[in-house]
């Protein structure tokens, strides 16, 4: 394993030399070019379908500025390799408030990455950004209509476009594969699909034992997304990402893994793009009022949904995506199921009951909160974890119970001080028409 003050030293500079664009007859397939001198190069791509792309005025300067912007997100995923000090932009150009806005998605977006290697370095130190190009300025005319909705395939975006199913949608998929495709298809909408490409040159490098870690994949969401709302004429990117996101991985801190589906990220991201990009697309998420325990309630009704849908990441890696059974993001969402669904429909969802695996006991107890740290997934508060068990045991009163939550009612006192079906964030993006469906549907359910 290589330190990361060794590479530092030997790999200063870390390159964004080009992107190039080509416009083919079906896809616009687009192509990252990052150097670093004396070690290697990487070409990665995105490949954009073209079916659902709607936008008949695209600017093409404007839409290569966008793709300039995604680069300096994709750019992550490799300069964490060796955290090269300076990262040198030769394809375009950043005022001093981009690049202090850029220094704090990469800082808090690597968080985990930072914390798991045992990185102790400030925001400002980590790495400094240089631009070479003359700033250029748009003036766009641009009058979006409807939405696109990023579906991952989880619970949380199917909540959505079944709140949404009345409104004008189309699905957006990054790496279409199993659940998501099968989900969209669900919903009845039109879907822009993207393909992402890494360049398996840092995976060798991963192998040798450069540095590896968590990336903020859902800020490439963001800047993706955003390009493709312009090219489809969008007015608004839908999130599906809740409350509980807010809650740090490591408690007492501001190490977050879900840092890039935070309310402080979204602000952010919107403050960006009204000033660089100035049109009219808001991205927000329409679920951020509400906790993982309501987004559960709510998904529990949505039968049409419940054989597809996957959000285990480990299970996501083979041929045919499946829930392992054996991770955080599975327990967890078979815990926040289960005050409405256990015991049958949850067992015909996962294939066997995870309250009864005893291997399970750790990771129960970082979700409950009972740990250092919270599991590095995108799983819920330990608060609602802890309702979510609580009104289980209590509703399952008098019969025999499952190991795990034999285990917790011996060891932790029941959590029901809080009523978590009726919560509602008041800090969200969203405009007085979404909120009113998000409350109709608390209420009514």
């Amino acid at each position: 394993m290589y330190k990361f003050e060794d590479l530092r030293k030997q790999y200063k500079d870390f390159i964004y030399e080009k992107y190039e664009i080509k416009d083919l007859n079906d896809e616009y397939e687009i192509i990252f070019y990052f150097n670093i001198p004396g070690l290697t190069s990487f070409e990665p791509k995105i490949i954009i379908k073209k079916e659902s792309i709607t936008n008949k005025n695209i600017n093409n300067e404007f839409l290569e500025y966008l793709v300039f912007n995604i680069g300096l997100v994709e750019l992550i995923s490799y300069v964490k390799c060796t955290c090269s000090p300076n990262i040198i932009i030769k394809c375009g150009n950043l005022d001093n408030n981009q690049i202090n806005w850029f220094k704090k998605l990469y800082y808090n977006g690597l968080g985990e990455f930072l914390y798991r290697n045992n990185i102790n370095i400030s925001e400002q130190e980590l790495f400094n950004i240089t631009t070479t190009q003359e700033k250029k300025e748009f003036n766009i005319e641009y009058n979006g209509q409807g939405n696109l909705i990023p579906v991952g395939g989880g619970k949380d975006s199917n909540v959505t476009l079944e709140l949404l199913k009345e409104e004008d949608n189309t699905c957006f998929i990054i790496n279409p594969k199993g659940a998501n495709i099968e989900c969209a298809k669900i919903s009845g909408f039109n879907t822009i699909t993207v393909k992402r490409i890494i360049d398996k040159k840092i995976i060798e490098l991963n192998n040798k034992g450069f540095l590896n870690g968590h990336t903020p994949f859902s800020a490439i969401v963001a800047f993706t997304s955003y390009m493709c709302a312009y090219l489809s004429n969008k007015k608004y990117i839908i999130l599906s990402n809740e409350d509980s996101a807010n809650e740090s991985t490591v408690l007492g801190t501001n190490i977050n893994h879900q840092y890039s589906k935070t309310y402080e990220f979204e602000i952010d991201f919107n403050n960006y793009t009204k000033k660089y990009f100035n049109i009219d697309i808001k991205y927000f998420s329409l679920l951020r009022p509400l906790t993982e325990f309501q987004i559960g309630m709510l998904f529990s009704k949505i039968k049409k949904y419940h054989k597809s849908f996957k959000s285990c990441n480990l299970g996501s890696k083979g041929e045919t995506w499946e829930w392992c059974c054996s991770c955080p993001k599975c327990l967890f969402v078979y815990t926040i199921l289960s005050p409405f669904l256990y015991k049958e429909e949850l067992i015909n969802i996962f294939g066997k009951d995870l309250f009864e695996d005893k291997t399970l006991l750790e990771t129960f107890e970082e979700l409950l909160g009972y740990k250092e740290t919270k599991p590095w997934e995108c799983v819920g508060t330990y608060k609602e974890v802890r309702y979510a068990v609580s009104l289980l045991i209590k509703k399952l009163e008098n019969q025999k119970l499952p190991y795990l939550l034999e285990y917790y009612k011996n060891n932790y006192p029941l959590y029901l001080d809080e009523i978590y079906e009726t919560k509602y964030n008041e800090k969200n993006n969203l405009d007085e028409h979404f909120e009113k469906i998000i409350k109709e549907a608390i209420k009514n359910v």
